[in-house]
C-alpha cells in the first residue's frame, strides 16, 4: 500500500512540475525581448511602423503587418510579443495533438528544445513579419488535414491567422500559395489524405490575405493596390548577379535609359544600391526608376534566359545554406530608430535602454549552437521523408515533412530569386524542420518503449 501511496505522490509531483514548465512556456519563448529589456527591433521594423502615419505605400512593407503593430504601441509592443508567443505555443501543441501524439511531457520537451536551438524565440520577440511565415505552413496544414480532428473554432482561428500571415509578406503568400497549387496537383494520386474541404478551406486563405493586403492598402493610403517594390528588389538581385550591369552594355547604345550613366558605377550589392547611399537616390528611388528597373527585368529575362536559370539555381542553393540567427537585428538599426522617435516619442526611453541599442548581442555566439541544428534538421527532414516514402508510409507525419521540405524549397527560391540569399530568410523557417524532426524522434522513442 506504503509503495502504491508513494508512486501515486510521485506521478502527481511530476505531473505538478510538467503544468508549471507548461505554463512557464509562454514566457520562455519570448525571454530574449524580456532579457533584451525591450521588444527585439529589426532594420526593417521601422518601415512596417510608419505606415500607419505616413499614408502611403512603400516597397515591400505590408501595411497588414503595420496595423498589427500600431495597435500594440500602447503596450509597449509587448501584447504584440505575446500573441506571438501564444500563437506559436497554440500551433506546436495543435500540430501534436491532430497527429495523435500531443502530452504534455513531450510538448514540453520539444518546445524546450525549440527554444533552446532555433531561432524561434528570437522570432516569437521581434517586431517583425519573420515568426508567421514558420507558423503560416503549420496553420495551413493544420486546415487540410486536421478535419474532424478539429473544432469549428478552431479552423475558424486557423484559416484567419493563416489569411493574416499570408498578408504579412508577399514571400509567405507566395509560399503558401505554391503549397496549395502542389496540394491540388497531388490530391488525384493521395485522395483522401488530402480532403477537399481541408484543401478549399486552405487555398481560401489565400484569396483572403490578399484581400485583406488590398483592403487595408486602400485605407491607409486610398489606393487600391498592391504593395509595390517586386521588381525593384527583384532587379537588385539581377544587379548583383551582374545581369543588369550587361544588360545596360548592350542596350545603352541605342536606348536611353537614366542607369545608362551609371553602368560602370554599379554598387556590387543589391543591399548597397537600395539601401544604401547610391545612384538609386540620386535618381529617385522607387518613383524615380520603378518603370525602369521593371523594363529592364523583363528584358534580361528576355535575352538571357540561361544566365537567369543559372543564378536562380546558385541562388536557391545559397539560401538553403543561409540560416543563422539574427541578420538585422543588431545595434545599427537607424530607420526604426529613427521612426520611432518621429512618431512613437513614448517608446523612446524603453527603446534606447534596450540592450540591443548598446550593442550587447553577439548573435555569433549563438549561431555556433543554430546554424549546426538548422543544417541538421534539414538533413534529417529530407531523410526522414525518404525513407518514409521508401517504406510507402504517407501518414500524416510524412504528409507534415512533405510540406515543410516543399516550403524550405519555396521559400528559398522565392526569396533568393527575386532578393538574393539572406540568413533572415532561411531562419525564419528551418525551426520549422527541426520540429518535425523532433516529433519524429518522440514518436520512435514511444514507439520503442512501448515495444519494450
Amino acid at each position: 500500500m506504503t509503495t502504491t501511496t508513494d508512486h501515486l505522490r510521485a506521478r502527481a509531483a511530476d505531473s505538478l512540475w510538467l503544468r508549471l514548465a507548461a505554463m512557464a512556456l509562454p514566457l520562455l519563448m519570448i525571454a530574449p525581448a524580456f532579457w533584451n529589456g525591450y521588444p527585439l527591433l529589426q532594420w526593417d521594423t521601422g518601415g512596417y511602423l510608419a505606415r500607419w502615419y505616413e499614408g502611403y505605400l512603400v516597397p515591400s512593407r505590408s501595411t497588414v503587418f503595420g496595423l498589427y503593430l500600431h495597435y500594440g504601441e500602447s503596450f509597449g509592443f509587448w501584447i504584440n510579443l505575446a500573441v506571438q508567443s501564444l500563437a506559436t505555443l497554440w500551433l506546436l501543441q495543435l500540430t501534436l495533438r491532430v497527429l495523435s501524439m500531443m502530452q504534455t511531457f513531450r510538448f514540453v520537451a520539444i518546445s524546450l528544445l525549440l527554444i533552446l536551438s532555433t531561432a524561434l524565440p528570437w522570432l516569437a520577440s521581434m517586431l517583425l513579419t519573420d515568426i508567421f511565415a514558420g507558423l503560416s505552413i503549420l496553420s495551413l496544414f493544420l486546415l487540410v488535414v486536421g478535419g474532424s480532428r478539429t473544432s469549428t473554432l478552431e479552423k475558424i482561428a486557423l484559416f484567419a491567422f493563416t489569411a493574416f500571415a499570408a498578408a504579412t509578406h508577399s514571400a509567405t503568400l507566395g509560399v503558401l500559395l505554391g503549397l496549395c497549387v502542389a496540394g491540388w496537383m497531388v490530391r488525384p494520386f493521395l485522395g483522401a489524405r488530402l480532403p477537399l474541404a481541408g484543401l478549399a478551406q486552405a487555398s481560401l486563405t489565400i484569396v483572403a490575405g490578399a484581400l485583406m493586403l488590398v483592403t487595408a492598402n486602400h485605407a491607409l493610403s486610398g489606393k487600391w493596390a498592391w504593395t509595390p517594390g517586386g521588381t525593384g528588389v527583384a532587379f537588385g538581385r539581377m544587379m548583383q548577379d551582374g545581369i543588369v550591369a550587361r544588360y545596360l552594355d548592350d542596350h545603352c547604345p541605342h536606348e536611353n535609359f537614366k542607369l545608362c550613366p551609371y553602368r560602370d558605377q554599379l554598387p556590387a550589392t543589391a543591399d548597397e544600391f537600395l539601401w544604401g547611399k547610391s545612384m538609386f537616390n540620386t535618381l529617385g528611388r522607387f518613383d524615380g526608376l520603378n518603370d525602369e528597373m521593371g523594363a529592364i527585368v523583363a528584358g534580361s529575362l528576355k535575352d538571357y534566359p540561361a544566365w537567369q536559370a543559372r543564378a536562380a539555381l546558385r541562388a536557391l542553393g545559397q539560401q538553403l545554406l543561409h540560416v543563422a540567427t539574427g541578420e538585422g537585428t543588431n545595434g545599427w538599426i537607424p530607420h526604426t530608430r529613427g521612426i520611432i522617435e518621429r512618431y512613437i516619442p513614448s517608446q523612446v526611453a524603453p527603446m534606447r535602454g534596450a540592450r540591443q541599442q548598446h550593442w550587447e548581442l553577439d548573435f555569433d555566439v549563438i549561431n555556433r549552437l543554430h546554424v549546426p541544428v538548422a543544417l541538421a534538421s534539414m538533413l534529417a527532414l529530407v531523410a526522414l521523408l525518404a525513407h518514409s516514402l521508401a517504406q510507402r508510409r504517407l501518414d500524416d507525419l510524412t504528409l507534415l515533412a512533405a510540406t515543410v521540405t516543399l516550403a524550405l524549397l519555396g521559400n528559398a527560391f522565392i526569396c533568393a530569386v527575386i532578393s538574393g540569399p539572406h540568413d533572415r530568410y532561411g531562419a525564419r523557417m528551418v525551426w520549422v524542420a527541426t520540429f518535425v524532426v523532433l516529433m519524429a524522434l518522440a514518436r520512435a522513442l514511444g514507439d520503442d518503449i512501448e515495444a519494450r
